[in-house]
């Protein structure tokens, strides 16, 4: 028995909800979290290659030696962490970068080797070695956030240079 009062309702004597109600409400859950990007396996692995995609492209704006094409990889909120310093914002990013772009051939190289998107989609890390003449020499990882546009772009930015294995 329901009864209406104002815009709201009371439940009365409330009977037990059917088998095939109970059906109905799981399967509609469970398509609403597939639109919203819960569980949809083929999305994150889009998401994954849409990032690996922009990383391989971040690394080839280096070998390409376009700066203009790099900074536009760069996001405002950006953090690049160096050895000694930190980056905050594309224009100390910039001063930072700029002169790995003067010589004919870039000082050095990286691919991603693995990706990872957090269930929102809207962060990913990417990680992978940091080469010099083909020889890894260290490894970056840097943070990828979904912008408003539509892009990927990095938001934090770190290296490290490769450990000597320990016995």
């Amino acid at each position: 028995d329901i009864r209406w009062r104002g815009e709201s309702r009371i439940i009365m004597n409330r009977p037990a909800i059917s088998t095939s109600l109970t059906r109905y409400w799981a399967a509609g859950s469970a398509i609403a979290a597939v639109i919203a990007g819960g569980g949809c396996t083929a999305t994150r692995t889009g998401t994954v290659e849409q990032v690996r995609a922009t990383e391989i492209a971040f690394a080839q704006s280096m070998a390409d030696r376009d700066f203009t094409a790099f900074m536009t990889h760069v996001s405002r909120d950006a953090i690049f962490i160096g050895e000694k310093t930190t980056d905050h914002g594309p224009a100390e990013v910039a001063a930072a970068w700029k002169p790995y772009f003067t010589a004919p051939k870039a000082p050095f190289a990286w691919a991603p080797d693995r990706i990872e998107i957090l269930p929102s989609g809207q962060l990913a890390l990417s990680t992978g070695p940091v080469t010099v003449n083909g020889s890894v020499v260290g490894r970056f990882n840097s943070i990828w956030r979904l912008e408003p546009d539509g892009q990927w772009r990095v938001v934090f930015d770190k290296g490290d240079a490769q450990c000597a294995n320990v016995p």
